[in-house]
């Protein structure tokens, strides 16, 4: 039986990279080489095509002026996307990238820009800033991170929501929602990088990837993860 293999995709990782959210691309790679599935990362930037035979893509958070900054390039590769997350591909978007994986973001200043439609939403930026340590309560567990945002994020359906605010403000600070997922794609204001202190998600992150391009017999091997586990617990006592 040949090697598994898994290609990881890291939309914009210099325009859309604060709060470690490329870190969320490293943990991806070892907690599969731990496993001894082979991984290849491709960067994707401005003006770079986006792989077609990607298993999961990553998008981190960013400034308006980096949002504005790829917006053009980000509706050239809107088609290459939607056949993707069409497909089942695994897409994980982070603050910034998860307002522009909806339909749009408008600015403090009124500019409005584009989303690529792909989780049913609108981002307004608000008068409060959203800052400090999160809880939120999912279908597969607690999730714990940190949030730093403006956006006041509108879900067309509350029940296409990542997740329920424990702690935190969430999409909007109102609605005690957290995030969108859509098939295979999850969208959330999550910082951290989100996936240190949550090997849960990460791996089922993974192990839906692995379904995807293997069939479901494939499972992932069992990791000690007593220090990301003391990372989750300490993270969850600290305050807001």
């Amino acid at each position: 039986m040949s090697k598994q293999n898994l290609h990881i995709v890291h939309l914009y990782p210099k325009e859309m990279n604060i709060y470690g959210d490329t870190g969320n691309t490293l943990i991806l790679r070892r907690r599969a080489e731990w496993r001894d599935i082979d991984v290849r990362v491709s960067l994707v930037g401005i003006g770079d095509e986006v792989p077609h035979d990607a298993d999961i893509i990553l998008g981190g958070g960013g400034q308006d002026a980096g949002q504005d900054k790829v917006q053009a390039d980000l509706q050239e590769k809107a088609d290459a996307l939607h056949k993707l997350a069409f497909d089942g591909t695994v897409m994980l978007m982070i603050c910034g990238m998860y307002q522009l994986f909806g339909r749009a973001f408008k600015t403090g200043s009124g500019n409005v820009i584009k989303g690529i439609s792909i989780l049913p939403l609108e981002t307004t930026a608000g008068l409060e800033r959203f800052i400090g340590n999160t809880v939120y309560q999912t279908e597969f567990g607690e999730t714990v991170a940190y949030e730093n945002h403006s956006g006041v994020t509108s879900l067309d359906d509350k029940s296409l929501a990542l997740g329920r605010v424990v702690q935190g403000a969430g999409n909007n600070g109102l609605d005690k929602t957290e995030g969108c997922r859509i098939k295979n794609v999850f969208g959330t204001y999550s910082h951290g990088p989100l996936l240190s202190k949550n090997p849960v998600l990460a791996d089922l992150l993974l192990e839906i990837a692995l379904k995807r391009k293997y069939g479901e017999s494939a499972m992932l091997a069992l990791l000690d993860d007593s220090l990301e586990q003391e990372a989750y617990k300490f993270a969850k006592q600290r305050p807001r």
